[in-house]
């Protein structure tokens, strides 16, 4: 039996959203997809916002989307796409359980806005790490941590309303570290705004990144 999520609060609401992202947001999107090559694991795909950035290089992608909502988004954006999308509505966790993939890993592993809203992001990264092959990449966009007054808004935002509005975002984590300290190497790791600096929102900066699982 598939585990999923029904949260229909939040599917709205990010539908909504992802449907008027800023370009800012769409341009960081393409570029974490650009090169991927082979098989590809997506986790929370929301809406199949990404699905449209895939290059031509992508033999498939397995696309993970526990809320069943969004996942009826992201079929039909599947469907659309010019790379061969399956969504399945299972969390990642059970999926990994249900279909194993020791014989055949994934090439790459996808998380764009996601490792923020899982209970335990260093269970989550370890399951990753071990669904990819030797040398196969985990490309990020996430929500990062803070400093300064900016860490205190998130620190405020994570404690109060904010994880309850937005699908269990939790605005100052230290994804980086978490995917170092689960044994990936990063590469290209960088810091991008897409909201002004000034505007006093948990959710204005962001990790682009590829971490890397050694051979």
């Amino acid at each position: 039996m598939s585990e999923t999520v029904d949260n229909p609060f939040f599917a709205r609401l990010w539908t909504a959203m992802s449907a008027r992202e800023p370009e800012s947001l769409r341009r960081l999107r393409q570029q974490n997809l650009e090169g991927l090559t082979g098989r590809v694991l997506e986790v929370g795909a929301g809406t199949g916002t990404n699905f449209e950035f895939y290059p031509g290089t992508v033999a498939e992608v397995v696309a993970v989307e526990p809320e069943v909502r969004l996942a009826e988004h992201a079929k039909r954006a599947a469907a659309r796409a010019a790379v061969p999308i399956t969504v399945t509505t299972d969390t990642v966790e059970h999926f990994r359980v249900t279909e194993p993939f020791d014989t055949e890993p994934f090439d790459a592993v996808v998380c764009s806005l996601v490792l923020c809203s899982v209970e335990d992001p260093a269970s989550v990264i370890a399951t990753l790490r071990s669904m990819l092959r030797p040398g196969g990449q985990l490309r990020y966009l996430e929500h990062i941590a803070g400093t300064g007054a900016r860490a205190g808004v998130q620190k405020f935002a994570d404690a109060t309303l904010w994880p309850r509005l937005f699908g269990n975002c939790h605005t100052h984590r230290h994804t980086e570290e978490t995917l170092a300290d689960a044994g990936f190497t990063l590469s290209d790791a960088r810091r991008e705004w897409t909201f002004p600096r000034w505007a006093p929102l948990p959710v204005g900066e962001f990790a682009l990144g590829v971490a890397v699982r050694p051979t």
